[in-house]
């Protein structure tokens, strides 16, 4: 079928909606702990209803927590929880999921997730976003992204809305507790970018109205351009241009909503001698702003993982095939933009996260509706494994996958060159 083998076509199905027609899976996320155990996280979503910003009756079993203790053969539920948008890390001697419903909330584990305090709100009265993307460790602290909405004067999908915010908080704290927690400052796209005044790189791809969006076809709608469902990274080689020796700088790599495909939003948060963070743009040698970078996929929530033993990034994508086709000709089952194929993960890796070499195809549909989409990934010796929101003959479209599914691509350092 494919002249390119994927690498971990098989797998492991942790959770199917029984209900595919209107409730679907989001929000994979993994982590491996030092005991080996294995910590998956997901959540439900409602095609009927906008669980972000509301609140229907009952979301005590939104999203769920799974374990492995066999290098991922069988998965046992052990926690359901009311948020969504969450990702599972280890801090000390505690496990964590920090998510969202609107506010931000948290819940702590002692006993590597068997059993559960109540979740925390770390906020009150906000709106947040994200995808479960990566989280960093660096001097102590554990470092993870989240997005706030700073605007709410928007029609259509708001990205250019969103502020992703650098969250710092010490491995050894109670993160649980908001005061344990360093916000960086708060910069939207909007507030930085102006999509009327680029120009020779194509961006944004449709035209569209500030803060708004149009009809590219018959329901296929262009929003305005934005970021989104934020990674952080490091750059902890000194010959790299952004590399900050005092290691107080962090870059944060970002899904660009912009229409078209092959790069990411990138911005930097650095750390003051007083202990706040600072968001801003970065700039390059002839003293210019950037805010965007070639990136594999970097169209869909995509996600890095920094490897110490091999030393290089790892991106996790969507593969694009066909993003040129005029959006009124396109098939009836694909989702979206052209830019928006969502059935095929692959595998890049990186020195510096901007030139990126192709390591293999992860895994694949045989349809446009069979997704496999918004991977997240974690280390475990010498085996990467990787968790997919998949889709199948049961799905009403690409986006609304119905399965949590779990691949393994067996000595991954081995694809490097």
């Amino acid at each position: 079928m494919f002249k390119v083998t994927p690498l971990a076509n098989e797998h492991l199905t942790i959770f199917e909606s029984p209900e595919p027609a209107s409730t679907f899976v989001g929000s994979p996320g993994i982590t491996r702990l030092a005991s080996g155990r294995i910590v998956v996280t997901m959540d439900l979503g409602n095609r009927w209803a906008d669980w972000t910003y509301t609140k229907p009756k009952d979301l005590s079993k939104m999203g769920k927590v799974f374990v492995s203790d066999d290098h991922g053969k069988t998965f046992v539920l052990k926690k359901e929880y009311p948020f969504f948008h969450a990702r599972p890390f280890a801090a000390g001697s505690s496990l964590y999921v920090l998510g969202h419903c609107r506010d931000l909330m948290v819940m702590r584990s002692d006993d590597d997730g068997e059993t559960w305090t109540d979740a925390y709100p770390l906020t009150e009265g906000q709106k947040w976003h994200q995808a479960p993307s990566n989280v960093h460790y660096a001097n102590g602290n554990v470092y993870l992204v989240m997005e706030r909405m700073a605007y709410t004067d928007f029609k259509g999908w708001g990205v250019g809305s969103l502020a992703p915010v650098l969250m710092r908080g010490s491995e050894a704290a109670d993160l649980t507790r908001r005061d344990n927690w360093t916000f960086a400052s708060e910069v939207a796209f909007r507030d930085v970018i102006d999509s009327g005044e680029l120009d020779y790189f194509g961006v944004p791809f449709y035209e569209t109205p500030p803060n708004g969006y149009a009809l590219i076809a018959p329901k296929r709608k262009a929003d305005a351009a934005g970021w989104l469902e934020t990674n952080v990274v490091q750059f902890v080689d000194p010959n790299h241009y952004w590399h900050d020796p005092d290691r107080r700088t962090f870059h944060l790599w970002m899904r660009a909503n912009t229409g078209g495909t092959g790069y990411a939003a990138i911005a930097k948060v650095v750390e003051q001698p007083d202990g706040s963070m600072v968001t801003q743009l970065e700039t390059v040698p002839s003293g210019k702003r950037i805010a965007f970078v070639p990136c594999p996929g970097g169209q869909l929530k995509f996600h890095i993982l920094y490897d110490d033993v091999s030393r290089l990034y790892w991106l996790l994508s969507s593969q694009a095939r066909d993003s040129m086709i005029r959006a009124e000709r396109m098939p009836d089952d694909r989702y979206g933009l052209p830019n928006n194929e969502r059935d095929r993960l692959q595998l890049h890796f990186s020195t510096n996260c901007v030139d990126w070499c192709f390591a293999g195809l992860v895994c694949a549909g045989s349809f446009a509706k069979e997704s496999r989409q918004y991977g997240s990934m974690a280390i475990d010796g010498d085996d990467l494994h990787i968790v997919s929101r998949s889709g199948g003959e049961h799905s009403v479209t690409a986006h609304d996958a119905y399965k949590l599914t779990f691949h393994t691509v067996r000595n991954f350092r081995e694809l490097a060159y």
